[in-house]
């Protein structure tokens, strides 16, 4: 591969890449730090009772480690032009090791975030190292499977993180969701040390403190707006959200401007020239909002109002959980011989008929009622998430890949935090409306009804979301690629 027309990174031949080694290395990573992420929210509904915390006081703990992801992987783009591959991947580890051993220790919800917040710059240190490293050293005929195999990984930690954290809060404590990770994080740092190769070269651009200043308020602004909408006090009129999403929207238009008038700006807004990046980006987002909002308001509905163990709930989100990671690699194939579109449809009207048979979900709905209908959307997901974004990277000429890259993976997190955010605000709102009209709160029969209301709701909002991604599915296309051949952008 050639070195990046901008100069913004350069990379080894590929024939001295010893690709399996770098994979195993990246895959162990990656599997262990989304595993933590899924994991906790089987935690939440103890976790509110252990502190004495509300559940949108609760959600912060997975919206902060979205809103911390989103804020630091938006100058990846940079970092990766200013360390090395192997630097950046000790890094990651580092961050991931110490946040766990914190969080396992945690006396208080204080702390706790604090560790969560550790723990996600280690993951946003990794995830753009990633699959900026899987561009590199990949041709363009192989991603759709090597993404499809970075898919069975990833998406098969989130499905036995609430598995396997239901069995070690039913047979000991929360703590040891975190006391699990760390050997294999340990695991992970020594594949790293012996077998991480550099597949760049940094080139250490001039680094403007002013773009990082804007796009930290921007997406911290925007995301804190969402998430406190749950937290009471006026929902979404309140000060609190809307100041918040003020500042950060008029951050993030100066970022903008900034970045499209710099000659090497952090993020290289160009990427937005290229049609179906954008519409792979917007499907990612769509699938991320939809998987986190779903994954954190079952598992509260699953315990707090069917009154299943966590260890239960968690049992009864495996199988879709399974077979989204089994499917990933099959859809990857799937996508280098047909393309997307025979996948992103049919998977998108997959998930719309089964969220909306969920979203009618009651506390005498057959537990394999749901199982099958949660595992219809995941197999939908599976069919829409890697190929969307395998087909939206390829559009990208190399030198672009660092910041496309940026640019999925910044927004992905941002999407999942105001995804999980709204679900649970609608979720917190629907439940307090039916108990202002209410005569007797301490009902449990009131309470049951108001929380199999607001669940009703929250899922609703994940329908929509649905909705609107099959509407501009129907306007994906397969990108041609051949050789030094790339689609032109639109203008």
């Amino acid at each position: 591969m050639q070195a990046a027309a901008n100069g913004s990174y350069n990379t080894p031949q590929p024939k001295s890449i010893r690709v399996m080694p770098i994979m195993i290395s990246l895959l162990i990573s990656g599997f262990i730090g989304l595993f933590s992420e899924t994991a906790l929210n089987i935690a939440i509904h103890e976790l509110t009772g252990y502190f004495d915390i509300s559940k949108a006081t609760a959600q912060w703990l997975t919206t902060g480690y979205l809103l911390t992801l989103g804020v630091l992987v938006p100058f990846s783009g940079v970092l990766l032009q200013w360390f090395t591959t192997r630097q950046l991947f000790i890094a990651s580890l580092a961050f991931s090791i110490v946040g766990t051993v914190i969080a396992a220790m945690a006396p208080s919800f204080a702390i706790l975030m604090t560790a969560r917040v550790l723990q996600a710059a280690g993951t946003g240190l990794l995830l753009p190292l990633m699959f900026n490293t899987i561009l590199i050293v990949f041709p363009v005929e192989k991603r759709g499977a090597a993404m499809g195999v970075i898919g069975l990984v990833i998406m098969f930690a989130p499905a036995i993180g609430p598995t396997a954290a239901g069995l070690l809060i039913d047979k000991l404590d929360w703590h040891w969701i975190f006391w699990l990770s760390l050997p294999f994080l340990i695991l992970a740092l020594i594949c790293g040390l012996l077998f991480m190769q550099n597949v760049t070269t940094p080139t250490r651009p001039r680094i403007d403190v002013l773009s990082i200043l804007l796009s930290t308020i921007g997406f911290g602004g925007i995301v804190f707006g969402f998430s406190s909408a749950g937290e009471g006090g006026g929902g979404w009129s309140s000060p609190l959200v809307v100041a918040p999403m003020a500042v950060g929207f008029v951050a993030l238009l100066f970022f903008t401007l900034r970045q499209l008038r710099m000659e090497q700006p952090m993020i290289n807004m160009r990427v937005f020239r290229y049609p179906m990046f954008v519409l792979g980006l917007a499907m990612v987002l769509f699938c991320m909002m939809i998987i986190l909002s779903s994954m954190l308001i079952l598992p509260l509905y699953l315990q707090g109002a069917m009154m299943l163990s966590a260890l239960a709930a968690g049992l009864m989100l495996l199988p879709g959980g399974l077979m989204n990671g089994l499917l990933s690699p099959v859809m990857g194939r799937l996508f280098d011989r047909f393309g997307p579109r025979g996948l992103v449809i049919p998977g998108l009207v997959i998930v719309s008929i089964a969220m909306w048979q969920l979203s009618g979900i009651t506390p005498e709905t057959p537990i394999a009622f749901i199982i099958v209908m949660h595992s219809a959307i995941m197999v939908g997901i599976s069919m829409v998430w890697m190929p969307s974004q395998t087909n939206g990277l390829n559009q990208l000429p190399p030198e672009l890949y660092p910041d496309g890259t940026a640019v999925m993976n910044t927004l992905q997190q941002v999407a999942g935090a105001i995804g999980t955010a709204v679900a649970v605000s609608i979720l917190s709102n629907g439940i307090a409306r039916q108990l202002a009209g209410a005569s007797d709160i301490a009902d449990p029969a009131v309470l049951l009804q108001a929380n199999t209301v607001g669940t009703q709701q929250a899922l609703l909002f994940s329908l929509a979301v649905t909705v609107a991604g099959l509407i501009l599915a129907l306007f994906i296309r397969r990108v041609v690629v051949d050789g030094s051949t790339r689609q032109a952008p639109s203008h």
